[in-house]
């Protein structure tokens, strides 16, 4: 399965190194020398280079040598080939979640999953609930089922969470 792994920032120096926003939680292997990642048009690219530097990773790649060759990549998605077969079951990648559609324990639909929001504390749901935006946190005690393979994921949220969309 393509994942999103990471999003391509600035140059770094002037040899065509690029800052990367990494979108994974295993960067190590993901940006490994000789990694082929798909850009957003598909074209494909090949790690020559990893490092990090004052906890930015930045990634040279094969056919791209100076800065304003990457400068044209800017903002662009990167993703990888994942194996999500090894997954342990009830776990899975976040972006598997992206389009599932979320029910209340009612049975009552609140809209598809548009983004899964990272924070530190927890993560979030935003839900497309009637074009307005409405953020689930992720937590046992509200997220009663996820369902990978059917897209539906099935929430309990305690009252008032919802109430400024329903």
């Amino acid at each position: 399965m393509q994942l999103v792994v990471g999003r391509i920032g600035r140059a770094h120096g002037v040899l065509g190194e690029a800052t990367i926003e990494v979108r994974t939680d295993n960067p190590d292997q993901r940006f490994a020398v000789g990694s082929k990642l798909k850009l957003d048009n598909g074209s494909e690219l090949i790690v020559k280079s990893y490092r990090w530097h004052n906890q930015v990773l930045l990634l040279t790649f094969e056919g791209i040598a100076d800065r304003n060759q990457v400068e044209d990549l800017k903002d662009q998605l990167l993703s990888a080939q994942v194996d999500t077969s090894d997954l342990a079951p009830g776990e899975y990648h976040y972006q598997q979640l992206i389009g599932s559609n979320v029910f209340l324990k009612s049975g009552q639909p609140l809209g598809p999953v548009t983004e899964v929001v990272a924070l530190p504390g927890q993560d979030l749901l935003a839900v497309d609930y009637q074009g307005r935006e409405v953020l689930i946190p992720m937590v046992k005690a509200i997220i009663d089922s996820i369902d990978i393979e059917n897209k539906k994921i099935v929430v309990d949220p305690p009252e008032g969470l919802l109430d400024v969309a329903l």
